[in-house]
């Protein structure tokens, strides 16, 4: 194996490292023409033609790296329909269905922090490719591509126009911006510096008030993920805002990197996680758009999904964490929504793939449709479920990965029966290991496959128990 093909790991979304380190020019030389070579293997016989797709997002050198990648993978006789401009992961994975293409080839590396960058492989029908696919790039990463006699031709395209006009095909948009417009709704969007800049204006108007939308590949040292401890200057703005305008319907979205991921913060200042914002999203895509179809859900998201989707009889599928378990889902389904706890939605009727600026448009309309601040809406769903809980996670490192072996051991050898004072009536294991307490309440240890961190989730009744409950599983592990 080249010394550059080493310790080359697909994870739950692509491949990522830190520039110059793990991610190079020359690795991701190796890797994207035998990414494209395994795409072609994939679906070449779908789409009947070697046309990839290549974008990216706003970090560091981004742009540049995808001209490698366009570059390496025309020399070995793919064409290349390759972005003029920063776009979404989900722009990119509509350009690939919509091109008829063999699949995208992403440059972003997401959520994490700007020393990282990486590799997303998307498939032909617009989603991630399955876990068969990124392993056998892995397979075949000794292998060397060789040169074809006739490169493929590379050819620029906008990425919004398309992405945009199936959005818009999607949602009431002339409500939404008449509803802005008239200062029915204030919209607040936080981009983290990243992918999602510019899109809501497109698609909804200047009136939407856009915060830290320049291109910051440090994300001012922290990481464009839609986490509270990341949101300072929107909770800073939308609480002026309240003080100076007390009434009216008020939201702040908040997109992740590359705007695969949502979250929102409610009129209040509330930050609401997917957990929140599926089980709204269920209520109003049924209850108002009529839609139907079956609810996909990670194991490590909220117990409130299948109570309402049993509210409008609609079946619950439950998959390991990741979307592309959700993907696959959804081309073997006819499903309804498909979400993660992590702030991943997509929807049956677009693509198998999450899409943030989608599940915002749907949150939006969610909110002038029912009249409702989001908060309110979620309270509503909790009454007619009779079912209310708070729910919370850690990232906890761990000093090593023999650290992390002897804990995975120690599970498997010597189940918990007990977990903070309550005991445990049930285990899961299709991802990690959910534990289900007397009290109906839940906790999830999961371990990162490439690194030594251990994932702490749960769920409870009231916050303080899901504190309490974390608190125990921190000083289990340590």
């Amino acid at each position: 194996m080249p010394v550059a093909a080493k310790s080359i790991k697909f994870g739950t979304d692509g491949w990522r490292g830190v520039i110059g380190d793990d991610f190079t020019f020359e690795r991701l030389a190796l890797v994207a023409p035998i990414a494209a070579k395994v795409l072609f293997n994939t679906y070449g016989t779908k789409v009947g033609n070697r046309t990839i797709v290549v974008g990216y997002d706003r970090r560091f050198m981004a742009e540049d790296f995808a001209q490698k990648v366009a570059d390496v993978v025309s020399a070995v006789g793919f064409d290349v329909v390759f972005s003029e401009t920063y776009a979404p992961t989900p722009a990119f994975s509509w350009a690939a269905k919509q091109h008829n293409a063999l699949g995208a080839l992403v440059i972003t590396a997401s959520h994490n922090p700007g020393q990282y960058l990486g590799l997303k492989v998307k498939s032909a029908y617009g989603g991630s490719v399955p876990p068969e696919v990124t392993k056998e790039i892995e397979s075949l990463l000794e292998e060397e591509v060789p040169p074809a006699l006739t490169p493929g031709k590379i050819y620029k395209f906008n990425p919004w126009e398309s992405y945009c006009q199936e959005l818009e095909s999607k949602v009431n948009i002339a409500k939404i911006r008449e509803a802005i417009t008239s200062n029915k709704l204030t919209v607040f969007a936080d981009v983290m510096h990243g992918a999602a800049a510019g899109g809501l204006a497109m698609l909804l108007g200047n009136e939407v008030r856009e915060i830290n939308s320049d291109r910051d590949p440090t994300f001012e040292g922290g990481a464009p993920e839609p986490l509270p401890k990341y949101l300072s200057r929107l909770f800073g703005v939308m609480k002026t805002h309240r003080e100076k305008h007390p009434t009216g319907l008020t939201v702040g979205l908040v997109f992740d990197g590359d705007c695969d991921r949502v979250a929102a913060v409610d009129s209040a200042g509330n930050f609401l996680s997917s957990q929140i914002l599926i089980p709204i999203l269920i209520d109003h895509l049924t209850l108002r758009r009529g839609f139907s179809g079956e609810i996909v859900k990670t194991v490590s998201g909220s117990d409130l999904i299948p109570r309402v989707a049993a509210l409008h009889k609609l079946s619950v599928f439950e998959t390991p964490v990741g979307y592309k378990y959700i993907a696959d889902r959804m081309l073997a389904s006819q499903v309804l929504l498909g979400g993660e706890e992590s702030g991943g939605i997509g929807y049956g009727s677009h693509i198998p793939e999450r899409d943030a600026l989608l599940s915002a448009l749907y949150v939006l309309e969610a909110i002038i449709e029912s009249g409702l601040d989001l908060s309110d809406y979620y309270r509503c769903l909790q009454e007619q479920t009779d079912f209310t809980s708070a729910y919370d996670r850690i990232d906890l490192p761990l000093a090593s990965m023999e650290v992390r072996g002897r804990l995975l051991e120690q599970l498997q050898k010597e189940p918990l029966k007990q977990i903070s004072g309550q005991a445990v009536i049930d285990c899961q294991t299709i991802d990690g290991y959910k534990f289900r307490l007397a009290d109906q309440s839940w906790l999830m240890i999961r371990f990162s496959g490439t690194e030594p961190v251990l994932r702490l989730y749960c769920e409870a009744p009231t916050l303080q128990q899901v504190h309490q409950t974390l608190a125990w599983a921190k000083q289990w592990a340590e």
